[in-house]
């Protein structure tokens, strides 16, 4: 037995048992980044490409730091990529050299995401300069 189909008016197809096709393609939720994915929740960021060291706030002597990029901030939060150990209620130190600034920060959310990690923070001395001059 052939089945036959006609082209629908979405550019699909339909065949004669009922089942369609369709030419649109089907979004991939795993193409947004876990950056953007955070993102999602957090009102009043813009997107941006700010190099900054974040280190890792312990008590003692032992300090974490990494470079990262921050990806996405607002007057109130930044969102960046990392692979420190970093969990909900942590201290960190954000530092961006171009903006000629430190700034101490607390982590707010953690997305994870096929092996990424990306980290939002809220500023503890309030408002950032940071997202006015980029």
């Amino acid at each position: 037995m052939r089945l036959k189909a006609r082209r629908d008016e979405d550019g699909g197809y339909e065949s004669n048992s009922g089942v369609r096709t369709s030419n649109e393609r089907a979004v991939d939720p795993t193409s947004e980044g876990c950056a953007e994915q955070l993102a999602r929740f957090f009102r009043g960021i813009a997107p941006v490409r700010i190099p900054a060291k974040v280190t890792a706030r312990r008590g003692g002597s032992s300090q974490l730091q990494e470079s990262v990029v921050v990806e996405f901030c607002g007057t109130e939060h930044a969102i960046f990529r990392s692979s420190l150990p970093l969990d909900y209620n942590d201290d960190v130190r954000l530092a961006a050299p171009a903006m000629a600034g430190q700034l101490n920060a607390r982590v707010v959310a953690v997305q994870y995401h096929e092996g990424l990690k990306a980290v939002a923070v809220r500023f503890k001395s309030g408002p950032c300069h940071w997202v006015t001059t980029t």
